[in-house]
C-alpha cells in the first residue's frame, strides 16, 4: 500500500511540472496522426517545411499555379502536384482551349513537352510548364508580342480544373427490351413476376404450402375470427 501511494504522489508531482506533456499523451493516437498530416499538407501547400529556411513566410500560390497543381494530380493518387506528366499536360491544353486545331495541335503540344522537359525525366516542373506555355503562346497568337501572347494563354488556364467526362449511357436495344419485358414471359418464368413487373421473390420460385386451413381461392379468409372476437 505504501508503494502505491508513493507512486500516485510521484505521478501528481510530474503532472504538475509538465501539464502539456501529460495532455499530449492522453490524446487519441488517431487525433495525433490527423494533426501531423494536416501540418504536413499545410507546409507543402505553403512551400514551407519544418526547420527549413523561410518557414515563417508562406508562399501564396497564383491562379496559374493552382490550375497546374489541379491538373498535375488528376487521375494519380500518388501525385504531389509539383510536377506534371505528358498525359495531363495534353489534357490541360485540350480542356483549357490552348489546342485550337489550327495554330496549335496535339502534335505541337507533345513536341513542346519533349522540348522543355529534362532528358532523364518523364514530367515537367512548374517553371518548365510556363516555358512550354510560352512556346505555344507564340504559335497560337502570332500577331501579338511574346509577353502579350503568354498573358493570353495564362488567362485561358487560370482558375480552371480538369473536365470530368460524363458516364456513358446505355443505348436502348429492341432485342434487350423484348427479352426484359415481363408481360411476354411464359411458363414458369411468368410466375416469378406480378402484374406490375416486380419480382415475387421466393414465392415466385418455390411452391409455398398454405397451412391456414382455407380452401384455395376462398375470398372470406379471416372473417370467422373477426366474428368470434367482436367487441362486446
Amino acid at each position: 500500500m505504501a508503494d502505491s501511494k508513493d507512486a500516485v504522489e510521484d505521478f501528481k508531482v510530474q503532472t504538475a511540472k509538465h501539464p502539456n506533456a501529460t495532455a499530449a499523451q492522453m490524446r487519441p493516437h488517431a487525433e495525433q496522426s490527423r494533426d501531423r498530416a494536416s501540418k504536413r499538407l499545410s507546409s507543402e501547400s505553403n512551400g514551407t517545411s519544418n526547420g527549413g529556411a523561410g518557414s515563417s513566410t508562406p508562399v501564396e500560390l497564383t491562379a496559374l499555379e493552382e490550375s497546374f497543381r489541379r491538373f498535375a494530380i488528376h487521375g494519380d493518387t500518388r501525385a504531389t502536384g509539383k510536377d506534371m506528366h505528358g498525359k495531363n499536360w495534353s489534357k490541360l491544353c485540350k480542356d483549357c482551349g490552348v489546342i485550337d486545331g489550327k495554330n496549335v495541335t496535339l502534335t505541337d503540344v507533345d513536341i513542346v513537352f519533349s522540348k522543355v522537359k529534362k532528358k532523364s525525366c518523364r514530367t515537367i516542373t512548374y517553371d518548365e510548364f510556363k516555358a512550354a506555355l510560352g512556346e505555344l503562346a507564340r504559335k497560337k497568337y502570332k500577331e501579338k508580342s511574346g509577353e502579350d501572347a503568354e498573358a493570353e494563354v495564362f488567362k485561358l488556364i487560370e482558375g480552371k480544373s480538369p473536365i470530368i467526362a460524363g458516364v456513358t449511357r446505355a443505348v436502348a436495344s429492341p432485342t434487350v427490351s423484348r427479352l426484359t419485358d415481363t408481360t411476354k414471359f411464359t411458363g414458369s418464368h411468368k410466375e416469378r413476376f406480378d402484374d406490375a413487373g416486380r419480382g415475387k421473390g421466393k414465392a415466385g420460385r418455390v411452391d409455398v404450402v398454405d397451412t391456414s386451413g382455407y380452401v384455395s381461392g376462398y375470398k372470406h379468409k379471416g372473417t370467422y375470427e373477426k366474428k368470434i372476437h367482436k367487441p362486446m
